[in-house]
């Protein structure tokens, strides 16, 4: 049918959110007609320039908005068979798109599987077939495990007080035992709910996923499911289709997980709470863990909103509400903080479990080595080499954390001063030994050690500081001649980025690491949080004490965040009856977070860092945007940013009298791939006064980026509560 035979009182007008940039132009929905009526939250294919793209049906429309049926585009088809996108999802994009100062399809899209705009509504029907009936929960009952009395205190106070809860349990507590109890109780309560559990990285949902299908078998194969970047495009579809329909009843998955479709969601839990893996750092920068938060209460009010019976108070949580259980035992400060305000219940678990009648089931015992009375130059302190050899002897494993990989962060010319720089970033390659290559971990430049110095010819070019990779061959040699109590030469294993690059190397690695078949573990943070290591007895961190001077304020944070998380894969082995140890070499054995470290004392550690912030108006006392601009040049991309605060400053934008605008800056790795790297903090007391701000000055910069002189600038973004600044 031609557009002019089209009459007035066939079309309907609907509004469609598609996926544009954030700066695009097109910052929210574009109107569309439809020869049939559509539902909000639909999906359906339209035209955007000459492509065809898929969209969400945001609203209907009561007219035109002045535009006749011939100027507006037509929607091209709609995703059968697939339910709408429901109010609580569309409530909780809008909101992540307004908050974090991205393009409301961006944010949409983004949170769908890109699979979906290439099914046909016969593939999609195929894909929505219903699992098998459910089976007995007597097995799944009778395998249960006795609680401890602080896991049955905890589980008794989530039953009856709606707030977020802060599960605040030491590494070995049983929190995955709480999640499990609590994910159950909800289930059981209701046969159509359904129950999130989000973990930070993807190397742990395995692990967490294997302990919940085992304790959910019951339910069937389809009813859990996996969530995260690691599956392929068809594994995310069916997981996500899954969700959507109601389908799976456990969702386990990443960051990304949170803005997936979950119809009748009724808790979430998310594990290591604290770990910034939880920030999206590209794109919409979502914190994962706060939208969480605001999740739950969406769903909640909706329930309410719905008529469904919810009598939420104090005393009395609705089985129509959404909980969240936040899971750490290094809890974010801006978390801890929520907690002595009332905002968050916080909910302890101080015993490991066996501790009450087992040695092992105790807090490993923190030793503090002062490299200042060791020898010169020494990677492993005496002292420290002599404890693994012990552990070797007795048949238990040590854990060495090196948070550095490759052999050596850079390889040097001592004769003329030349270093392994990277020549599009300003940065150091890293040495990697195993393929004789330096390597630039940002851009990813690769090239063949040199034979001799590109800049004075000089043969003799050496290594610089270790990585794990030159601490797993220096540990070989220190080693040497030491063998296992059956006599077999012992064996030193290495998990890092390097070594887990092919597809189940990690599941093959810590495979062998549960087998015993393993000594002495060498790794980065990718094995020092999260696993359960049944048979490691010490631990030690070689050179942590960069973070304890650096300019990122939540440094502190996150290295005591980490230690606390590494003496955590100790002694976890109630059965094995070893006393387990943490070692820390370090040059500042006085500094007031290794003695909250010794004594297992996060509150002390919360307490001093919490009134330094407080003191310096630093989050969660204060709130904090960065914007970021790339160019090629780091003049043009200071200057845009210099322009843009000077042109909100002249126009006196809400809320300007309560924000802070600091002039622009390099970012700490100001060049990357050849682009420079400038960013500008904004900073504020009050968290709606800077996004009053934020928001207003949004087409302020679009403004300021089509000026003459900034028109090569590449890129600009906002990251609003950024974790580094």
């Amino acid at each position: 049918m031609k557009p002019e035979q089209i009459s007035t009182n066939m079309v309907f007008w609907i509004s469609v959110v598609v996926a544009t940039p954030a700066h695009s132009g097109v910052g929210g929905p574009l109107t569309y007609r439809s020869e049939l009526p559509l539902a909000p939250g639909q999906l359906v294919r339209v035209p955007l320039g000459r492509r065809e793209v898929l969209g969400v049906v945001w609203e209907l429309l009561p007219d035109s908005g002045g535009l006749t049926p011939a100027q507006a585009k037509a929607v091209l088809g709609t995703l059968e068979g697939l339910a709408p996108l429901n109010p609580t999802w569309r409530k909780l994009v809008a909101f992540t798109a307004g908050y974090y100062q991205r393009s409301l399809g961006e944010v949409a899209l983004a949170a769908l599987p890109p699979q979906l705009r290439e099914l046909s509504t016969v593939q999609l029907a195929r894909r929505l077939r219903r699992p098998s009936a459910d089976t007995s929960t007597e097995e799944s009952v009778r395998e249960l495990v006795a609680l401890s009395p602080e896991q049955t205190a905890a589980l008794a106070q989530l039953a009856v007080d709606p707030r977020p809860a802060l599960l605040f349990g030491s590494t070995g507590s049983g929190k995955t035992e709480v999640y499990l109890r609590a994910a159950a109780r909800v289930l059981a309560e209701d046969p159509e709910a359904q129950v999130l559990v989000m973990v930070p990285e993807i190397n742990l949902t395995p692990q967490l996923q294997a302990r919940f299908e085992e304790r959910f078998k019951h339910l069937g194969r389809e009813r859990v499911v996996a969530l995260h970047s690691g599956l392929t495009p068809a594994q995310r579809l069916k997981s996500w289709l899954a969700a959507h329909a109601g389908v799976a009843r456990l969702v386990l998955g990443t960051r990304m997980a949170v803005l997936a479709s979950m119809p009748k969601l009724r808790l979430i839990v998310v594990d290591e709470e604290h770990d910034p893996s939880y920030k999206q750092q590209e794109g919409a920068r979502y914190s994962a863990r706060d939208l969480a938060v605001y999740r739950a209460r969406l769903e909640g009010l909706d329930a309410a909103e719905s008529g469904k019976p919810q009598t939420q108070t104090s005393q009395d949580a609705s089985p129509n509400s959404c909980s969240v259980i936040l899971g750490s035992a290094t809890p974010s400060l801006e978390s801890w903080q929520a907690t002595l305000v009332g905002r968050y219940q916080r909910l302890t678990m101080h015993e490991r479990i066996g501790s009450a009648d087992q040695a092992a089931g105790s807090l490993p015992t923190v030793r503090l080595v002062d490299m200042n009375h060791q020898p010169k130059h020494c990677t492993l302190a005496p002292p420290l080499l002599a404890a693994i050899a012990q552990r070797i002897a007795r048949g238990e494993q040590s854990l060495i954390f090196l948070n550095r990989r490759g052999y050596a962060p850079v390889l040097a010319c001592h004769d003329c001063g030349w270093k392994s720089e990277c020549p599009h970033c300003s940065a150091y390659r890293v040495f990697h030994k195993i393929d004789r290559t330096l390597r630039c971990h940002h851009c990813g430049f690769t090239e063949r050690v040199p034979r001799a110095c590109p800049s004075c010819g000089n043969v003799d070019i050496a290594p610089v500081g270790r990585g794990t990779e030159r601490l797993e061959e220096h540990l070989a040699e220190l080693l040497q001649g030491i063998t296992r109590p059956d006599g077999s030469p012992l064996v030193i294993a290495r998990i890092d980025a390097d070594t887990t690059r092919l597809k189940g190397a990690l599941e093959s690695q810590l495979a062998s690491v549960h087998a015993g078949e393993v000594d002495v573990l060498v790794g980065t943070q990718m094995i020092a949080k999260g696993h359960d290591f049944r048979h490691i007895t010490l631990v030690a961190a070689v050179n942590p004490d960069g973070a304890l001077f650096s300019s990122d304020f939540r440094a502190p944070e996150r290295l005591f965040g980490l230690l606390m998380q590494a003496t955590g894969r100790a002694g976890r082995n109630a059965e094995k009856g070893a006393q387990s140890e943490m070692w820390v070499q370090t040059f500042h054995p006085e500094h007031p977070l290794f003695g909250a470290l010794k004594q297992h004392d996060y509150p002390a550690f919360a307490a001093q860092e919490l009134a330094d912030r407080e003191a310096a108006g630093m989050s969660p006392f204060g709130f904090s945007a960065l914007v970021r601009a790339e160019a090629r040049s780091q003049d043009l991309a200071q200057g845009f940013l210099n322009a843009a605060a000077a042109a909100a400053q002249a126009q006196a934008l809400p809320g300007h009298d309560m924000v802070t605008p600091y002039p622009a800056v390099p970012m700490t790795i100001q060049r990357v791939a050849n682009v420079e790297r400038a960013q500008m903090l904004v900073e504020s007391s009050s968290r709606v006064a800077l996004q009053r701000f934020l928001a207003a000055w949004q087409p302020v910069m679009a403004a300021t980026r089509q000026q003459a002189e900034f028109k090569p600038l590449i890129r600009w973004a906002m990251d609003v509560d950024p974790l580094a600044i």
